[in-house]
């Protein structure tokens, strides 16, 4: 994980799968050009890159996008994501799974260099579906996050959640 010591993404969070997403944000395509890295995860204040073996190069790679003034992506349009906001069709309790995982779990995740963002919830198995992204995604630990860390708390404070599933 990198902190550049300056904002990277206004809000959410974006991630790079591979070279061709990487496409639409010169920092990623710099950083995909880097031998080794496979993906790319831009957060609210640090940069998270997945590799196979450890590539020289990367740090200076990311100051130097910083400091050319380039955009963080090629096409306006391209947004972060922003799938824990409570939208006003959203349930009382789709609203509250998503508060905690603005207010008290992504933060927590973010720090490890990682995201969590919420995809759906099912009312009759009481299952929230979510997805892990930059360092989290396909972490070993991932696992005992999502089960011990987020399930458990979903749980706690809201009895409709029975389970949480990636």
């Amino acid at each position: 994980m990198f902190v550049p010591g300056k904002p990277v993404m206004e809000s959410g969070s974006h991630e790079f799968s591979n070279a061709r997403e990487g496409m639409q944000s010169p920092l990623a395509k710099r950083l995909f050009a880097i031998d080794g890295v496979t993906s790319v995860f831009l957060g609210a204040d640090f940069i998270t890159i997945t590799k196979k073996a450890r590539p020289a190069g990367r740090q200076g790679t990311i100051m130097d996008h910083f400091a050319s003034g380039e955009p963080l992506f090629t096409d306006a349009a391209t947004l972060a994501r922003s799938d824990t906001a409570i939208h006003e069709d959203d349930d009382e309790v789709v609203a509250m799974i998503k508060e905690l995982l603005e207010t008290r779990i992504r933060p927590a995740v973010m720090e490890d260099g990682g995201d969590i963002t919420y995809k759906s919830f099912d009312p009759d198995t009481g299952v929230v579906t979510v997805k892990m992204l930059g360092a989290c995604s396909g972490c070993p630990s991932s696992t005992v996050t999502l089960k011990s860390g987020i399930e458990n708390m979903l749980m706690h404070y809201i009895p409709e959640v029975k389970g949480v599933i990636e």
